[in-house]
């Protein structure tokens, strides 16, 4: 199978080819996958080196000239580096790009601290009106990039991970799906996350949510999850209890859940990336099963928090 950004690299140089108004900015990292596209559209695909704030700045540059720019680096590279960038040159200038990085927060191990990002999606949400979708599968991938590119002139992040479920899920973007139903309460897998969620719950009585978005954060499916969960168990006045499951800084949306049922009762346990680091290099399934984000350590503390 294909990973997210192969398919990313894919999909950018048939768009480039299909759509005039695209523009592909590059930080070096992914211009070897690129090059046949920059030989075709050398005006429209830009390298700029590795100057990260460059890159965002570029962007923004060619947004103002009506062109829908994609800027694409590492996360640690396109979110935390040139964060002043994102934060003038796109938001206080009111002008839209697409953000597409790789190597989130536990990809590369071997390339250290650097190359690591769990809190990208956290920095971003300071920001307004910004879209982040998480896919969990290259199909998805591929689906919410072709969306961001055709979404008007908004501000979009697209996370891409090694990281990536067995099967394709089918989502809309900015909307939650329903992968199970149960009664004892709901539990969020954002993106890469849903296999082993669904391998953790499999004798659980829980309803499990897909995210492959996460801001807007869909409140009115958390909502109905909770209430169809309160009512098949005829315990309307019971705590809902959720869990949500990220796959980069533990808590990330952990208020937008608690402003989504703040008129009742809940209990939130919020599962992710942990602050502290591990400074070993690993593997990524080594890092999963340290966060206690592989199947067993959900299934622990999933278990232990619903009693």
């Amino acid at each position: 199978m294909d990973t997210m950004r192969d398919r990313f690299i894919a999909t950018t140089s048939r768009l480039l080819d299909e759509d005039p108004r695209l523009a592909l900015v590059l930080a070096d990292i992914s211009a070897a996958g690129f090059a046949p596209a920059a030989e075709r559209h050398p005006d429209r695909l830009i390298n700029v080196g590795i100057r990260e704030q460059l890159l965002i700045g570029a962007t923004a540059g060619l947004a103002f000239t009506g062109l829908r720019p994609i800027a694409h680096t590492f996360a640690s590279f396109l979110v935390e580096r040139p964060f002043e960038q994102v934060k003038l040159d796109l938001g206080h200038q009111g002008v839209g790009a697409v953000l597409v990085s790789a190597a989130g927060s536990y990809d590369w191990p071997a390339g250290g601290r650097t190359h690591m990002a769990p809190g990208d999606v956290a920095l971003l949400a300071t920001l307004p009106d910004w879209t982040v979708h998480v896919p969990g599968h290259p199909d998805e991938a591929e689906q919410v990039l072709r969306h961001a590119v055709a979404d008007g002139d908004r501000k979009v992040y697209v996370r891409l991970s090694d990281h990536s479920n067995e099967r394709a899920t089918a989502i809309e973007p900015g909307r939650f799906t329903v992968v199970r139903s149960g009664t004892r309460g709901t539990v969020v897998a954002v993106g890469p996350m849903l296999d082993a969620v669904l391998a953790a719950t499999e004798n659980l009585d829980v309803t499990v949510l897909y995210a492959a978005t996460v801001r807007p954060f869909d409140a009115a499916a958390l909502r109905a999850a909770t209430e169809s969960a309160a009512t098949e168990s005829a315990a309307t006045e019971r705590s809902a209890d959720v869990v949500l499951v990220e796959p980069y800084l533990a808590g990330t949306s952990a208020n937008e859940a608690h402003e989504a049922l703040a008129d009742r009762p809940h209990r939130l346990l919020a599962l992710g990336v942990p602050r502290a680091e591990h400074r070993q290099y690993g593997s990524i399934p080594e890092h999963l099963a340290a966060y206690g984000l592989d199947a067993h350590g959900l299934r622990d503390r999933i278990g232990a928090f619903l009693g």
